[in-house]
């Protein structure tokens, strides 16, 4: 399904679309419909190939957030965006609810983003059942407490473990490979040793035979290397991470500011595709 996307094969820019009043560097500023609405548009005409909509922050630290209370947040938008986007574009739900998936993928979305590693009882039936995409992540923890003092024999060998697990899973339940794509989960229960670790054998990622995705964008552990405290100032140490990744064969990149990571995406296609 991830590359039925694009008619070309640059890799995918997957824009941030987060309905919560408590996301990490963007909460609240879109909880209107309309706000949301126009947002997105803006989002694609920038370059995003996807639009991730979320109803439940996961930043380290973050509470459980109801399904009504989800379903509640993205609804709205994702049915007033179906009518405006455009039909390359595909609507993600970024959720670990069975239920918030059921509904969203019935309305119209085509992409689950499930940063548990879908393994809550009833997930993966219900993207099979709608014959809809998985983003299958990897997180050590809860996001209440992954960060507390996460722990690894070998990062880059256990994550990359766990994934081939749960994607063989996910094939077991029915989800076919070319609907499932793998993210090493960067920032959620690692710390940035291990961060870096991961960002460094992005190819062996690669190499598992599933689109990867990165989601980097304005994470902690890049200020820290920055001297930055700001999320929002961390664009240019964004893009570095894209560049990098579209080197290793990474197929999709989780980001906020799309227009600056299509372009660091394209130009750093465009010399590993030469």
């Amino acid at each position: 399904m991830f590359d039925t996307l694009r008619d070309d094969t640059r890799p995918l820019i997957m824009g941030i679309l987060n309905l919560t009043p408590d996301s990490f560097s963007d909460g609240g500023r879109h909880s209107e419909v309309d706000a949301a609405c126009a947002y997105a548009m803006r989002m694609v005409e920038e370059g995003a190939d996807l639009i991730d909509l979320g109803g439940e922050s996961t930043r380290p630290g973050a509470a459980p957030v109801s399904a009504e209370t989800q379903l509640a947040r993205v609804l709205p938008v994702l049915r007033a965006l179906l009518g405006a986007l455009p039909a390359r574009v595909a609507l993600s739900i970024d959720t670990r609810s069975p239920e918030v998936a059921d509904a969203c993928l019935a309305a119209g979305a085509r992409v689950v983003n499930d940063v548990s590693g879908a393994r809550e009882p009833g997930m993966l039936e219900v993207i099979a059942r709608h014959g809809a995409a998985l983003v299958l992540m990897h997180m050590q923890g809860m996001p209440a407490t992954m960060q507390l003092e996460p722990r690894y024999q070998d990062v880059v060998a256990e994550v990359r473990d766990y994934l081939l697990a749960r994607a063989a899973t996910a094939r077991a339940a029915g989800i076919p490979a070319q609907r499932i794509a793998l993210d090493p989960g960067i920032g959620f229960g690692k710390n940035r040793a291990h961060n870096l670790a991961l960002l460094a054998a992005l190819d062996e990622f690669v190499g598992c035979g599933y689109p990867v995705l990165l989601g980097t964008s304005r994470k902690r552990f890049m200020g820290a290397i920055c001297s930055e405290t700001e999320p929002t100032e961390l664009l240019g140490a964004t893009c570095a991470t894209t560049a990098l990744g579209v080197a290793a064969g990474v197929r999709i990149f989780r980001v906020h500011d799309v227009k600056a990571n299509r372009q660091a995406a394209d130009v750093a296609w465009a010399i590993a595709a030469r």
